[in-house]
């Protein structure tokens, strides 16, 4: 008889992927939220789990389920939960389930303030190009696949992107303390989500923590370009295999990047320093699965990156446009300083909008300063509304302009950074 489980919240965009992979599992599976939207909403409909009606019904928790399943987006006092500790059913968040689902295989852990998504992936292109069979979690949207989470009984390997931001409202423990890795990952520590995390120190401290958690005679692999994250990795070299990697030696082509590696030249299509760190990364994790160095490197060769992670929108002889997710200081630098590497004899011109809550806390604007001067045009856009949305205090262009180094132009009307884009040539990097 297979297992029944319900899902509160289950339009998020994690929730509605484990749904799904719980669904092809053989799981019977219920949800339910209060609004969902696309693409969640298709996805879950054309699975046969779109919840009949919008709305929270105490109804939906009976004695015949195995697990409730609880979203982020639900309050303490939903009355679904409240009707499910009322019957003693478990009750798990999100990376909880996971754990559940994968506490019996080799659980990897990619971890970092930055380049998760992109490192994930650049494992599942491996893992798919040599036919292995690896379940996983990848926490964005990647091209090629129609869901994001794999759960199988067969597959031996876990591989789990690593979100240090909270479990669920009724368990605050970050999402990566959950897993305990048997290999884990740090790809580099920059002080976010300081709605949660009050302090740098704070921040650091849970990746320490997840450290600790790694399993006996378990793997981490770190990098050593960062001064904090070497810390860490240094303080648990006696009680773990301790693998450092770094940006290794590399040539900008035109065509992407022909990496330099243990005597070899690998030609790739991914470009930027930063890239290739988060490849020797992902390669020692490789190693860990079973990968030789060679084999990963090679079948890296076909990876044209990650979607939304410095991903080409146009290009034709005289112009190239790029998204990007980047919102951090360290990832906007780092994408700003790859794309001007790439490009060196091009006029770059960046934009980038703050919208999440750390960007627009009046505090945390100091901390991108000089991100963007690799650009040779910077503009930075925000919308008031958003920042009232959210019921931060108001800020004004001239904070902005004083936290970026008064080398960008600020802007908070939609049609001006239109109207800019418009009078302006070269390479447009849009964050």
């Amino acid at each position: 008889m297979s297992k029944k489980v319900h899902f509160i919240a289950i339009g998020g965009s994690a929730m509605h992927n484990l749904a799904i992979a719980l669904n092809r599992k053989g799981f019977q599976v219920s949800g339910s939220d209060d609004e969902i939207f696309e693409p969640s909403k298709s996805r879950l409909e054309k699975e046969g789990i779109l919840p009949n009606k919008m709305g929270w019904d105490a109804t939906n928790i009976d004695d015949s389920l195995e697990a409730v399943i609880l979203g982020m987006h639900a309050r303490v006092d939903n009355p679904e939960l409240l009707k499910a500790k009322e019957l003693n059913i478990p009750i798990f968040s999100y990376p909880e389930y996971l754990y559940e689902q994968s506490k019996n295989k080799k659980r990897v852990v990619i971890g970092g303030s930055h380049g998760k998504t992109t490192i994930t992936s650049m494992i599942l292109h491996v893992v798919n190009t040599l036919g292995m069979n690896v379940d996983y979690m990848v926490g964005a949207q990647l091209e090629g696949y129609d869901c994001m989470v794999k759960l199988t009984d067969e597959a031996e390997i876990m591989l789990l992107e690593g979100d240090e931001y909270l479990s669920s409202p009724i368990d605050r423990r970050p999402k990566f303390h959950l897993y305990h890795p048997n290999v884990a990952l740090i790809s580099g520590i920059a002080w976010d989500h300081i709605n949660v995390f009050p302090t740098m120190e704070n921040y650091v401290e849970q990746f320490d923590i997840f450290c600790s958690l790694i399993e006996k005679d378990g793997a981490l692999i770190y990098n050593a370009d960062d001064i904090e994250v070497k810390s860490i990795g240094e303080k648990y070299a006696e009680n773990l295999k301790s693998i450092s990697y770094n940006t290794p030696k590399y040539t900008v082509t035109e065509s992407g990047t022909t990496l330099h590696f243990d005597g070899n030249d690998y030609p790739l299509q991914i470009f930027g320093g930063h890239n290739l760190q988060n490849l020797m990364g992902a390669m020692n994790v490789g190693v860990e699965m079973g990968i030789t160095k060679e084999n990963f490197l090679n079948a890296m060769k076909t990876f044209t990156g990650a979607g939304k992670r410095l991903e080409k929108i146009i290009e034709n002889k005289d112009f190239v446009m790029f998204k990007d997710f980047a919102h951090s200081p360290s990832k906007l630098k780092a994408t700003t300083k790859a794309v001007k590497e790439q490009y060196a004899d091009r006029k770059v011109v960046a934009c980038m909008e703050l919208h999440t809550f750390s960007s627009l806390k009046k505090e945390f604007l100091p901390h991108y300063k000089d991100a963007m001067k690799s650009a040779d045009v910077a503009v930075v856009y925000y919308s008031p509304e958003v920042v009232k949305h959210k019921k931060l205090e108001p800020i004004s262009k001239e904070l902005v302009l004083d936290g970026f180094g008064n080398n960008v132009i600020v802007l908070n009307e939609t049609e001006e950074v239109l109207k800019f884009i418009r009078n302006e040539n070269g390479t447009i990097q849009f964050y």
